[in-house]
């Protein structure tokens, strides 16, 4: 069984990107999701589930439980040394820390309003080094960790994505799959259809009509950390995209399409905003919206198709 450090050390034989500064960055940020696993295993016990009426600069209703993985990601953060700008989902600026470093930004917890009915939520991170405005092309790493049944982390660095479970025993997040790579055809696809007379492109709802008449099967939970790790593992198509009330669509560029668009690629699919690919996309604001589509190369370049012909 080969933990997370040793792994990264590893793979810094053979990849100058990977450096000991990136290893803490990377070391840090998944310890600070074992203690948000822990939090969130027992949120109903420690009175920590419901609002915390407030609402975030996303104009979001912020949870108990955002505030709390934002303050524990932020000062784990803080405490490296090594970063130099932190962005989370949850604050408006970004807390710049030090002229030179790694970036970070991050989603603390995606989904979290669903952790009321013990939905799977997630963290999500993209590092870059140096400035944090940079096109996902240029992301240092990038992954997520989901707490459902078991807490697994899924890591992306140029060129490989690596998957790990937390092992309750060890406290180590264990290597179970090296040089992943996602299906390049699948069944599934998931897109919130409840909106389908309000998407904008009428090439959209041909290519979703394409795929019922070829009998793939919908899902959808809502949470982006669920939906696109289910995509990753099973093959097919994630959708958020722009309808006539959010006509730039609704996911964060640097925490949410950027990162989950770097992990795919670098597993093998594709990730498009329908126009250019995400990570391609030079970001003009911290807090800048895209929309995404993402998965495997199959439905993915017929969605293009599709788009491309109306």
């Amino acid at each position: 069984m080969i933990p997370l450090i040793t792994y990264l050390f590893q793979k810094a034989v053979e990849n100058p990107l990977i450096d000991d500064d990136l290893v803490l960055i990377i070391g840090e940020i998944t310890s600070a999701t074992k203690t948000i696993a822990g939090k969130v295993r027992k949120a109903a016990l420690l009175d920590i589930l419901g609002s915390a009426e407030k609402v975030n600069v996303q104009g979001e209703v912020v949870q108990k439980l955002d505030e709390l993985a934002n303050s524990i990601i932020t000062d784990t953060l803080k405490c490296t040394g090594k970063a130099c700008m932190l962005a989370s989902e949850e604050v408006e600026d970004c807390l710049i820390l030090s002229d030179t470093g790694y970036s970070i930004a991050f989603d603390p917890l995606d989904g979290s309003s669903n952790i009321d009915v013990n939905v799977s939520i997630g963290t999500i991170f993209s590092i870059h080094k140096g400035d944090i405005k940079k096109p996902g092309k240029e992301q240092i790493a990038a992954g997520y960790v989901i707490y459902g049944p078991s807490t697994m982390l899924v890591l992306a660095l140029p060129g490989f994505v690596s998957v790990f479970i937390l092992d309750p025993e060890s406290g180590n997040f264990i290597l179970v799959e090296d040089n992943f790579k996602m299906p390049e055809k699948g069944k599934i696809y998931s897109i919130n259809e409840a909106n389908y007379n309000k998407w904008v492109d009428d090439g959209l709802r041909k290519f979703i009509d394409s795929l019922k008449e070829e009998k793939y099967t919908l899902r959808y939970v809502g949470s982006m950390v669920a939906d696109v790790h289910r995509t990753l593992f099973k093959g097919g198509i994630f959708i958020y995209p722009a309808d006539v009330k959010n006509r730039n669509g609704k996911l964060r560029l640097l925490y949410e399409a950027s990162p989950m668009a770097f992990i795919i690629e670098n597993a093998g699919g594709l990730a498009t905003t329908g126009e250019k690919p995400i990570l391609e996309v030079v970001p003009e604001k911290l807090h800048q919206r895209v929309p995404v589509i993402l998965g495997s190369k199959y439905e993915v370049g017929k969605c293009i198709e599709y788009l491309k012909n109306g």
